[in-house]
């Protein structure tokens, strides 16, 4: 592995945890939160919700963005609006205003969460982006294993509005950290033809493109069934199953590991068997533990181990999901990487947005919620991949000039 492949892989999965440490870093923190600001557990869920919509939101304006302008410039302005709203959070004085802010800490953490993408794109492409796409997922596992953990220590020690203020620390990180190791990936030569009236031609030409809308669906569903883990988790655990944060973070970390250690398999996997068969392979024994967990559930079994077990597990498989699906949906469209990578993002995170807030509405303190809304996700996700990569390949409409 070249030294420069290394480079890419640790600064572009630190920027990518940039988004996903404000999510997970403040879960443990999400029942002290409902009591402070006197709310209920639904209206707490609310503001992981509206940072999952910002995000999906803003993709489509970042992408274009950086197809005209290049990659760093709108990094830079992501991560000042991610401090921005670091520090509204943590001056929150009633749920309302939280989840205000949550919306804007999202519009910047957007930017993290897309842009390395089109990167990746712009440097490679099959199995060798792939592998990058699993580096950074390596690098960038340091959130769902050290955030709660470090979020349950922070609040714990200090109070839950601490967390925010560390987020807001973490974006001024960033804001360096892509301002002194990040090179320039558009050069000015690559953006000519690029405008907001071709961008518009290619969001249309990409959905249209039954294959790129498949395999965006595909991913769509995995990062829904974790979205829907993510805003039930820490009640089930916490107040269901009476573990404590420390403990809860344990086994949300434990459940992230199992999902970065797969994905470094995404490299090996596709180069041997191909990424559309690891894709369809992998949703399939997703959907079929999740529908098995659900029917454990439904009957009665609800039970840590058995719960935290097939997480694992179906986690796992999610693992080779979601960062092949990714490479699968932007492989061919290149000279659109950005519009691509957003619309792509715009997809996952609209989609995991209205999952979440499913859950959230019937959330009652039992499991069955959470997991319901996991199999659903997972039985989509494995009939979507059957449909779209069970045939053969259909062909690419025009690239818009």
């Amino acid at each position: 592995m070249s030294s420069s492949y290394a480079r890419n892989a640790i600064v572009l999965g630190l920027l990518t945890a940039v988004g996903p440490f404000a999510i997970d870093m403040y879960l443990p923190a999400l029942p002290a939160i409902a009591a402070d600001l006197e709310t209920v557990p639904g209206a707490v869920q609310l503001s992981v919700m509206a940072l999952f919509a910002a995000v999906g939101l803003c993709q489509v304006i970042y992408g274009p963005i950086s197809d005209m302008y290049g990659r760093r410039a709108p990094l830079f302005v992501g991560m000042i609006l991610y401090t921005i709203g670091g520090i509204g959070c943590a001056l929150a004085a009633n749920i309302e205003m939280l989840i205000a802010m949550r919306f804007l800490q999202g519009v910047g953490a957007c930017a993290g969460m897309t842009i390395p993408r089109a990167i990746i794109r712009d440097l490679h492409t099959g199995p060798s982006a792939a592998r990058l796409l699993s580096l950074v997922m390596l690098v960038f596992s340091v959130s769902p294993m050290l955030a709660p953990l470090t979020g349950s220590i922070v609040s714990e020690l200090i109070g839950w509005r601490a967390i925010f203020w560390t987020l807001s620390l973490l974006g001024v990180l960033g804001f360096l950290l892509a301002l002194v190791a990040l090179p320039e990936t558009r050069p000015r030569e690559a953006r000519i033809a690029s405008s907001w009236g071709s961008a518009f031609s290619n969001y249309a030409r990409l959905l249209v493109d039954r294959r790129f809308l498949g395999v965006s669906l595909i991913g769509a569903f995995g990062m829904a069934a974790f979205f829907s883990y993510l805003v039930g988790a820490s009640f089930l655990f916490i107040e269901h199953f009476g573990l404590s944060v420390i403990a809860f973070s344990l086994v949300f970390a434990s459940n992230a590991l199992a999902f970065i250690g797969m994905a470094q398999l995404n490299w090996w996997a596709g180069t041997r068997f191909g990424l559309d068969r690891v894709v369809l392979v992998a949703a399939t024994a997703f959907a079929v533990l999740t529908l098995s967990l659900f029917v454990i559930t439904a009957l009665g079994g609800e039970s840590l181990p058995v719960i935290w077990g097939m997480l694992f597990f179906s986690f796992g498989c999610l693992g080779l999901v979601i960062p092949s699906a990714a490479v699968l949906a932007m492989d061919d469209h290149g000279p659109i990487a950005g519009m691509a990578s957003s619309l792509l993002g715009t997809i996952q995170m609209l989609v995991g947005a209205a999952m979440t807030v499913a859950v959230s509405l019937f959330a009652d303190g039992s499991a069955l919620p959470m997991i319901v809304g996991i199999a659903v996700c997972g039985t989509l996700a494995a009939a979507t991949a059957w449909a779209t990569l069970g045939g053969r390949r259909p062909e690419l409409p025009a690239l818009a000039e």
